[in-house]
């Protein structure tokens, strides 16, 4: 990858506006993303077909030995048909297809996994899975999905715990979820099981249970309050492991844990074009309770943002630092373990960065998002664990410089529908 593609981006950001003037209020995570949750009450006993689409072009320059960097170029496609035989029910079946330009051979497994799985099974042209989920709404603010549920993005985590590019890599999340959303709090609670084993299995199951939860004050969106508190509680629980994989070579249970708890502030500016600033403050928590595949069995971390919407841009800037930390579904930026060199992990990293988004609704169902951030990871103290040939191992130390990631990207989101017939 080359510096002018970062450039390119830059400049992409800077002229954009000139041509597009019409901003609108929402921002890149919540136009591009994220999946509405909300399925009309009117709509009962319709058959409708629905394409979702996200077209994307990421580079990531990283730098240093956290993780070296790489370009996703290419697209997804979710096609589907839903139908909705009662106001409070709706179901929908459909195939999710993957495709990276310039590749024609994907592996036939989940694209979210910890390190220990490979498979010789591969699909061409398009990676696909099917995609299937019914949502059952009893109550107002009251979810049960079951299937393939609203996942990824849609769980609001903190970047050290969840990696916004995974839209772009991993497949739609499928389990159970509950979703409870009332003025003074929200609830996403849910299963995504991402590899089933049958008896005998060579391979691991593997599946995350996650909770996230804001206690706040009112409701942001409504309008109806200027200034609202919040408090934030996010976990997620990584299991491996199986009891009928009798002839797996590796069959030891694995079981991490990330969490994350602060506070925030969302407060709607009374100017024009500063529309609105969110401050948060996070400690964030790892630890290893199974297993010892990671070289730290406990680790914390201390996150901090600012973030400000002007006009159709959002300006965010923030402050991370941990111990033994490792994140396992976040940006390797927040971690203490270089997934680039084996055995090397970093004391105390530290990272500030900054980024700068533009964000576009184009019209319904259709929105443009493009951004451009830097990372800088402060120079800090490493150790490298080397296995010799006799088997002995040795540790050597090392001081690593400060180092500056730019990462950038364009996207375009559609989400479109229309009815077939109606029973």
């Amino acid at each position: 990858m080359k510096t002018y593609v970062s450039v390119f981006f830059a400049v992409i950001v800077s002229v954009l506006p000139v041509f597009v003037c019409d901003a609108f209020s929402q921002n890149m995570s919540q136009l591009v993303l994220t999946e509405d949750t909300a399925f009309s009450t009117a709509n009962v006993r319709e058959l409708r077909l629905r394409v979702r689409n996200l077209n994307f072009f990421r580079n990531n320059e990283y730098k240093g030995n956290l993780v070296k960097g790489y370009t996703l170029p290419g697209l997804w496609l979710l096609p589907s048909v839903s139908y909705q035989p009662l106001k409070d029910l709706k179901i929908e079946a459909g195939v999710y297809m993957l495709r990276y330009w310039g590749e024609n051979k994907y592996p036939n497994t989940h694209y979210a996994d910890l390190p220990g799985y490979d498979t010789d099974d591969t699909q061409t042209s398009f990676h696909a899975v099917p995609f299937f989920r019914v949502h059952y709404a009893p109550l107002p603010g009251v979810s049960l999905v079951l299937g393939n549920i609203y996942g990824r993005n849609n769980h609001g985590l903190i970047e050290p715990l969840y990696n916004k590019e995974m839209v772009m890599t991993s497949d739609p999340e499928a389990g159970v979820q509950f979703l409870w959303d009332t003025r003074h709090f929200n609830l996403d609670m849910w299963v995504n099981w991402e590899s089933f084993i049958f008896q005998g299995d060579k391979r691991q199951e593997e599946f995350t249970f996650g909770v996230s939860s804001r206690v706040k004050t009112g409701n942001a969106s409504s309008g109806a309050d200027n200034v609202l508190f919040y408090m934030p509680l996010q976990l997620l629980f990584k299991h491996q492991g199986g009891e009928i994989n009798t002839s797996a070579s590796v069959r030891g249970v694995k079981t991490w844990l990330n969490a994350a708890a602060g506070v925030g502030v969302d407060i709607n500016m009374p100017f024009k074009y500063f529309k609105s600033l969110n401050v948060e403050a996070d400690a964030a928590y790892y630890s290893q309770q199974k297993g010892g595949l990671f070289p730290f069995d406990r680790g914390y971390g201390i996150y901090g943002k600012v973030a400000a919407d002007i006009s159709s841009f959002r300006i965010n800037a923030g402050y991370w630092q941990c111990h033994d930390f490792v994140s396992l579904m976040g940006d390797p930026l927040f971690g203490a373990v270089s997934m680039f060199n084996a055995g090397q992990t970093y004391k105390n990293p530290k990272t500030a960065f900054f980024s700068l988004e533009y964000s576009h609704k184009i019209g319904k169902g259709f929105a443009l998002g493009v951004h451009a951030d830097v990372y800088n990871t402060f120079a800090v103290d490493s150790e490298t664990m080397v296995s010799g040939d006799d088997g002995v191992s040795s540790v050597t130390f090392s001081r690593v410089p400060n180092s500056i990631s730019f990462l950038a990207g364009i996207y375009l989101r559609t989400d479109f529908g229309f009815l077939i017939k109606k029973f």
